[in-house]
């Protein structure tokens, strides 16, 4: 297929042969590397994988470098993580998609796996995200911890089947470390929204599933009890009991969560009121 994949990882020598595995398929896969302590370069290599390292600042800068230093073999790229599984039926439905020259990306859903099952209510499913996308004339921004697609809506196109997202697949621990740093540029995202006024109404009825997921997120940040408002929408709204036991544990992390954002975006404003008053 003339799809080449860019995959991003850093000490990722758990998850990174399942993830070459599942894209054997593909002639032209280009790993970039936050300069890995564990055996991660030396198994992308032993797949025939390119490797070329960066520090890592955030996600969106990680991509675009890629994109402006590489040369791919192929027009299309498909932007994916160690922690994530590509599966047959999204390779057949992409073969079909690269076809059509109305769209330069699209959008693809994810199933987030969580204690050996998927979480089809509490996972949020279906979650989209612009991941493959041709080449040249496109690039990502960054949006709190994560990347946004920067192009005209109306030139994405929506994939149906889904890549799976192991993000446990480390276990709790680093899970934790990970969305402490999130919530970090998370919490500085949400000051930024809070503070700037600005709420896209009509995103929130808007047929484009990304847009409307940010005109959510900037409602959401300017509520008050958001952990409390997560938990209730994610297990009971979403119907996240139906998914058991995992559902509720899932649940309750994500509430975790959205307290580590809530705290910091606290801790912001005080660390700036003592700066000025200083």
């Amino acid at each position: 297929m003339n799809v080449s994949i860019l995959l991003l990882t850093l000490n990722e020598e758990e998850n990174l042969p399942g993830c070459l595995d599942a894209v054997s398929w593909c002639d032209d896969i280009v790993v970039l590397d936050s300069f890995s302590s564990d055996g991660t370069v030396d198994i992308a290599r032993s797949r025939s994988a390119k490797v070329l390292q960066r520090r890592f600042d955030n996600f969106a800068n990680q991509r675009n470098y890629a994109l402006e230093t590489v040369e791919f073999k192929h027009r299309w790229i498909f932007h994916l993580d160690a922690d994530e599984i590509f599966t047959p039926e999204l390779h057949d439905e992409m073969a079909q998609a690269v076809r059509d020259e109305r769209f330069q990306a699209y959008r693809v859903p994810s199933k987030t796996m969580f204690q050996g099952r998927w979480l089809r209510y509490s996972g949020m499913y279906p979650t989209y995200q612009v991941r493959l996308a041709r080449h040249p004339g496109f690039r990502f921004r960054q949006v709190g911890h994560g990347q946004k697609e920067d192009i005209d809506p109306h030139r994405i196109g929506t994939l149906r089947n889904p890549y799976l997202h192991y993000s446990f697949s480390k276990g709790m621990s680093e899970w934790f470390e990970k969305h402490n740093r999130y919530s970090t540029q998370e919490a500085e995202e949400s000051l930024r929204q809070i503070e700037s006024r600005d709420v896209d109404w009509k995103g929130v009825f808007s047929k484009d599933p990304a847009r409307r997921r940010y005109a959510l997120r900037e409602i959401s940040c300017r509520l008050p009890l958001r952990p409390l408002f997560r938990f209730v929408y994610m297990f009971f709204a979403r119907l996240g009991f139906l998914d058991g036991l995992a559902g509720f544990r899932y649940c309750c992390l994500l509430a975790v969560y959205e307290f580590m954002i809530e705290i910091k975006v606290r801790e912001i404003r005080e660390a700036r009121l003592k700066r000025i008053r200083s």
